[in-house]
């Protein structure tokens, strides 16, 4: 017997979803280069702002939503590998795609946050450059350029590979609740809480998240 779930809520699935462009723009903008670096800003302040947004949920979110329903022991990793899954690990994120978020985040925060204080001495100058030393500068230059945007490319293969690899080996259809929200499982779930209230707290936090990397540019254009 099948019972549905509600695994991803709204605010969950449309973080991801302009997560997805944002970094497909990202990576197509920085190839482009010249006049292109203005909208690679742009994108980048949007990727600050979602990544906010997603730290904030990862604590008042829907029940999968939340960091505490997929921080795992190394135990739990290791059984998962064995083949001993369990029942929670095929609602949410299993102990890998746990991995592959907490790694997204961190990897995307490094790249945003190199960004702002970036300056190649060509095109482009991060909006909090003037606040570090030209040293400090390069340094933060070199590694979006050299170092964070490849593993940004590495991890967003991951992803896919994975995606594809728990759709063609496994079964597992992963897209298709991140689009629907609900998910097919096994044994009875918690749904997730997915309701007008924590929607609209959802785009409070959002705003908040927003203005706070517009007052951040801002700061550095002011200064």
């Amino acid at each position: 017997m099948a019972y549905r779930v509600r695994v991803w809520d709204l605010p969950t699935r449309v973080f991801h979803w302009l997560l997805v462009a944002c970094v497909a723009g990202l990576i197509a903008t920085g190839y482009a280069g010249g006049p292109a670096l203005e909208w690679h800003a742009r994108l980048g302040y949007c990727v600050l702002a979602l990544l906010l947004f997603r730290i904030v949920w990862g604590f008042v979110g829907g029940r999968w939503t939340r960091f505490a329903s997929f921080l795992y022991h190394p135990r739990a990793v290791l059984a998962y590998l064995r083949g001993q899954a369990h029942p929670d690990h095929l609602v949410g994120h299993n102990p890998l795609g746990a991995g592959s978020v907490y790694a997204m985040l961190v990897v995307l925060l490094a790249q945003v946050g190199t960004g702002l204080f970036a300056d190649d001495e060509t095109a482009f100058t991060g909006p909090l450059n003037r606040f570090v030393s030209t040293s400090k500068g390069l340094a933060a230059t070199w590694y979006h350029k050299q170092i964070g945007q490849w593993l940004v490319i590495i991890l967003v293969l991951l992803h896919v590979g994975a995606v594809l690899f728990y759709l063609v080996r496994k079964r597992q259809n992963l897209i298709v609740p991140m689009i629907k929200g609900d998910k097919e499982v096994d044994t009875p779930a918690v749904s997730a809480r997915d309701d007008a209230v924590s929607r609209l707290g959802a785009a409070v936090v959002l705003a908040v998240a927003a203005a706070a990397v517009t007052w951040l540019v801002r700061l550095g254009a002011t200064a």
